[in-house]
C-alpha cells in the first residue's frame, strides 16, 4: 500500500498542491507541506463525498449529483459552494502527453455582448395557493383539480362491453335498500329487462353547463367563446355530456352549411378542436358524427355567402388538419379510418366533375395525411389537376370565383408537392420535363423543386451535454409561396344562438323571441345577415364584424396558436 502507484486516484499529488497553490500566489511551496496539505485534503474530501453518497442512496437514487455535495457539506456546517449547479453530470475529459495524464472539465467561453444583447429571461410566477372543494356533501365536483370521476379507460371500457353498466346497476336494488330473500327468489323466477330512454341522465347542473357552453361557443362574445373552449379542451368530467356535444356539433354543421353561414361553422370546428385536445375524452364512440362534420367543412361546394370574398379556404385548411389528427389518434388495423378517409378524397381527385372548392379541400386533406399519401395519390394526378385548372386561369368568360379557387389549388399544390417532388426527381431539374409531365403547372412547380434544393437545410439546435454551456440555433429563411389578392370581408349582424333540446334527440333549432309587451303571437327570428361591402370594410354598420385586411394571404402552415382560426375574426 506505500507505493505510490497504488495511490493514484484515491490521494491529491504533491504537484497538483504545488500547482493550486501557485494558483493563488503562493510560491516554492516546501515538498513537506505539500504532502501534509495534500494527505488532509484527500482525507476530507473522502469524507463529503462518502456522505454525498449516503444522501444519494436515500433519494433512490443511482447518480450522485452537486445537490449531494451541497447537502454532505451543509451537514458539516460548510458553507455551500455556489456556481456549480447542473442537472445532470458535469463530464470529465481526458488528455495525456508528456507521460501524464489528465482529467478536466471542458468551458466555453461566453461573449459578454452577447449575453447583453439577449433577450432578458421571463420572470418567474409567484408563489400562490388555490383551494378547490376536494368533496360536496358526498360527491367528488369535477374540477380540473380532482381525478376525473370515469378514466379514460373506463370509458373505453364501457363503449366495447355496453353490459357492463347494466351489470353494476343491478347490484344494488332500484330503491337503493339491501335486496331480502324473498326478493331474490321474485327476481329468480321472473326477470324483467327494460332498456332505458337515454344512455346519460344529466343533472340539472349539468344542464346548465350544457346550455351556457353551446351559447358560449356560437354566440358573438368573444370572451365568453374562448372561455368556453378552454373548458371543453380542459374539464375532466365531460363525459356524460360527450353525446349531446358531438350531436350539437353534427346538426350544427348541416343547418349552416345550408345557408352558408362561414362564421358558425368556424366556431363549431373550434369546439371539435378543443373536444380533441381533451386528454379525458374518449372520442372514439362518436367518430360516425364527427368525421362527416370535418369532411363537410373540408370537401363541401360552398360554405359561405360569397366564395370570391370570403376567407373560407382557412376553414378548409383547418378541417384538412383536424381530420389528419382524428386519423392520427384513432386509426387501427380494425376500422382502417385512414384508408377510409383517403379513399374518400381520392376519390375527389379521380372524378373530372369536381367543383374546384371541393378539390382544394381534396387537396388539403390528403397533404395533412403525409408525404407518403402525397407521393401516392396526388402527384400521379398533377397533370390532371393542371388541364383543369388551366382553361380557369386563362381562359376568357371565366367567373372570378372559379378563377379564385385555381390559383388556391395552384399554390397549394406548389406548396405540398415540392418537398416530394424533389425527393423522387433526381437533379438537374429541367422545364421541359416537368411541362412534359406535370403540363400547366410545370414551369410552377419547376421553380418551387428549384428553391426547394437551394433552401438551407432544416433548423439545427446544438445542445452541449453543460447546462452552462451555450445553445447554438440555426434557423434558415424558407421562401413563402403567396396566394393571390383577395379581399375579404365577412360582417355579421346578429348571430343566433342555438338551444338544444334537454331530451335524448338534442335537436339544434334557431331561437324566436318576441318583444317585451306584446302579447301577439308573431316572433322575429334571429338569423345571420351577411352584407357585402368590399369598398368600405373599416365602417359597417353591426353588432359584431369579422375583417380581413386585403392584404395578400401568405400560404404557409399557421403557428398553433392560430389553428383555433381566431385570426378570422
Amino acid at each position: 500500500m506505500s507505493d505510490p502507484d497504488m495511490l493514484y486516484g484515491t490521494t491529491l499529488s504533491v504537484e497538483s498542491i504545488k500547482v493550486i497553490a501557485e494558483s493563488i500566489g503562493v510560491g516554492a511551496l516546501p515538498d513537506g507541506a505539500a504532502k501534509e496539505l495534500a494527505d488532509d485534503i484527500s482525507y476530507k474530501l473522502k469524507q463529503i463525498v462518502q456522505d454525498a453518497v449516503k444522501f444519494m442512496h436515500h433519494a433512490k437514487r443511482t447518480k450522485l449529483s452537486m445537490g449531494d455535495i451541497d447537502y454532505s457539506l451543509k451537514v458539516r456546517n460548510i458553507e455551500p459552494q455556489y456556481g456549480f449547479f447542473s442537472a445532470d453530470s458535469v463530464p470529465f475529459r481526458f488528455a495525456s502527453g508528456g507521460g501524464r495524464e489528465l482529467h478536466f472539465v471542458e468551458e466555453k467561453e461566453l461573449d459578454l455582448v452577447d449575453i447583453i444583447q439577449a433577450a432578458p429571461p421571463k420572470i418567474p410566477l409567484e408563489v400562490s395557493l388555490r383551494t378547490h372543494w376536494l368533496c360536496v356533501d358526498g360527491v367528488q365536483p369535477t374540477v380540473p383539480e380532482n381525478p376525473p370521476p370515469l378514466s379514460k379507460d373506463n370509458q373505453q371500457l364501457d363503449s366495447v362491453n355496453p353490459i357492463k353498466k347494466l351489470e353494476k346497476s343491478n347490484v344494488r336494488d332500484t330503491a337503493g335498500k339491501p335486496t331480502t330473500g324473498k326478493t331474490h327468489k321474485l327476481k329468480n323466477v321472473e326477470t324483467v329487462h327494460v332498456k332505458q330512454l337515454a344512455t346519460h341522465e344529466l343533472s340539472v347542473e349539468q344542464q346548465l353547463y350544457y346550455k351556457e357552453i353551446t351559447e358560449a361557443c356560437v354566440g358573438s362574445d368573444e370572451v365568453r367563446r374562448t372561455e368556453a373552449l378552454q373548458s371543453l379542451s380542459c374539464d375532466p368530467g365531460l363525459h356524460e355530456m360527450l353525446p349531446r356535444m358531438c350531436t350539437f356539433i353534427a346538426e350544427g354543421v348541416k343547418v349552416n352549411v345550408v345557408q352558408n353561414n362561414l362564421a358558425l361553422l368556424i366556431y363549431l370546428m373550434r369546439m371539435v378542436k378543443a373536444l380533441l385536445d381533451n386528454s379525458s375524452l374518449y372520442l372514439e364512440k362518436y367518430l360516425h358524427e364527427l368525421i362527416p362534420s370535418v369532411s363537410t367543412c373540408i370537401v363541401s361546394r360552398q360554405l359561405c355567402m360569397r366564395p370570391e370574398l370570403d376567407n373560407h379556404w382557412a376553414l378548409r385548411d383547418f378541417a384538412a388538419r383536424l381530420m389528419a389528427q382524428i386519423c392520427k389518434n384513432f386509426n387501427t388495423s380494425t376500422n382502417n379510418l385512414q384508408t377510409r378517409v383517403t379513399r374518400l378524397f381520392s376519390q375527389a381527385l379521380q372524378n373530372d366533375k369536381t367543383h374546384l372548392s371541393s378539390l382544394y379541400g381534396a387537396i388539403a386533406g390528403l397533404s395533412e395525411l403525409g408525404s407518403e399519401v402525397i407521393k401516392v395519390f396526388i402527384i400521379p394526378r398533377l397533370k390532371f389537376i393542371s388541364e383543369r385548372i388551366e382553361q380557369h386561369l386563362q381562359g376568357a368568360n371565366i367567373s372570378n370565383t372559379d378563377k379564385i379557387a385555381a390559383g388556391h389549388i395552384r399554390a397549394m399544390l406548389q406548396k405540398v408537392s415540392a418537398p416530394v417532388l424533389k425527393t423522387i426527381r433526381n437533379a438537374p431539374d429541367i422545364v421541359e420535363d416537368y411541362k412534359r409531365d406535370y403540363g400547366f403547372l410545370g414551369p410552377t412547380l419547376h421553380q418551387a423543386v428549384v428553391k426547394a434544393r437551394s433552401a438551407p437545410p432544416a433548423p439545427t439546435v446544438t445542445t452541449p451535454p453543460n447546462n452552462n454551456s451555450v445553445t447554438i440555433v440555426t434557423t434558415p429563411i424558407a421562401p413563402s409561396i403567396n396566394r393571390p389578392h383577395i379581399p375579404q370581408v365577412i360582417s355579421q349582424q346578429r348571430i343566433g344562438g342555438f338551444s338544444s333540446s334537454q331530451g335524448g334527440s338534442s335537436s339544434i333549432s334557431r331561437q324566436s323571441s318576441q318583444s317585451s309587451g306584446s302579447d301577439g303571437p308573431q316572433s322575429q327570428q334571429k338569423f345571420v345577415i351577411v352584407t357585402q361591402r368590399p369598398n368600405t370594410p373599416q365602417t359597417v354598420q353591426s353588432t359584431q364584424v369579422f375583417t380581413l385586411s386585403n392584404s395578400t394571404v401568405t400560404h404557409v402552415p399557421a403557428p398553433p396558436e392560430l389553428d383555433d382560426l381566431s385570426h378570422l375574426e
